[in-house]
């Protein structure tokens, strides 16, 4: 088993920042990707961004890139998500996500263990 806790979230401004943290616990030594997922009400989970955790090799929607950055730190078991130009758009939930294998890093299907989320806010 592997918990996930996020932090980070807020309420901030347009062109506003954040970033988010995720702390990993338990089986970790499992790991094969973390990613960051995003959700509405009513909607599916979105994929928004995911590293390798061996290499540090990243990967980011489409909608997000330029503008967030995903990063490790592997000594602390730790994922970063840097939000930066955040819009009224990006107003979800933030989950963070465990994957032991090389799957499809875009499914939320294909993670294994999920954290709680935090709510990230951004007013126009």
């Amino acid at each position: 088993q592997v918990q996930l806790v996020e932090s980070g979230g807020g309420l901030v401004p347009a062109g506003g920042s954040l970033r988010l943290s995720c702390v990993a616990s338990g089986r970790t030594f499992s790991t094969y990707r973390m990613g960051w997922f995003r959700q509405v009400p009513g909607k599916e989970r979105d994929f928004v961004a995911a590293i390798r955790w061996t290499d540090g090799r990243t990967y980011y929607a489409d909608s997000v890139k330029g503008r967030f950055a995903i990063s490790r730190d592997n000594t602390k078991n730790t994922v970063y998500l840097r939000m930066n130009s955040l819009n009224p758009e990006d107003t979800a939930v933030y989950l963070c996500a465990n994957s032991e294998h090389d799957t499809d890093y875009v499914q939320a299907r294909t993670y294994d263990y999920w954290g709680q989320g935090t709510q990230v806010t951004v007013s126009s």
